[in-house]
């Protein structure tokens, strides 16, 4: 007879509504290279417009849906939670990642706040764990829900009086 599976539940939390404005927004300044560029050939070479036109159709379907519809997206998948045991995570719009970092590994709390999140209130919050996998990150979160995740992570991991290696 088969072992039962287990399955991990959904954390609980979504990421701040704004994040769907960060990402908006990041997606939006991913594409302003391209079409600069896009115009620059146009402008140098009268030669190729049925090329450029293809070009600019394709880049313009990519473009809407990597700013209309990916931010949306992701918000409906992220998730993450903080309980006294571990910190979960989900994240990704296309491949998703699920991460459990037990609070016993737990080395480091940081908050991070580039410029567009200092702009919308948020921050991204990384709990460096003694794994080969990497840091563990939740992203977009309103500064006063990451700076009471900080707090909540320092004091429940130093309970946890584990090596953390």
């Amino acid at each position: 007879m088969s072992q039962p599976r287990t399955i991990m539940a959904d954390p609980a939390w979504r990421p701040s509504p704004k994040a769907k404005l960060l990402w908006t927004v990041q997606g939006a300044l991913v594409w302003v290279a391209p079409f600069a560029a896009l115009i620059v050939w146009v402008l140098l070479d009268s030669g190729h417009r049925g090329w450029q036109l293809v070009v600019f159709l394709v880049a313009l379907v990519l473009a809407v849906l990597n700013i209309g519809v990916v931010p949306w997206w992701r918000y409906a998948v992220h998730r993450w939670e903080v309980t006294d045991e571990a910190v979960y995570t989900r994240v990704g719009w296309f491949t998703q990642e699920s991460r459990v970092a037990p609070i016993s590994r737990v080395q480091t709390v940081d908050t991070e706040r580039g410029p567009l999140e200092r702009l919308l209130g948020l921050a991204t919050v990384t709990v460096t764990t003694a794994s080969s996998a990497g840091a563990v990150q939740i992203s977009a979160l309103d500064l006063p829900v990451a700076e009471q995740t900080v707090t909540r992570l320092t004091r429940i991991a130093a309970q946890h009086r584990g090596d953390a290696t």
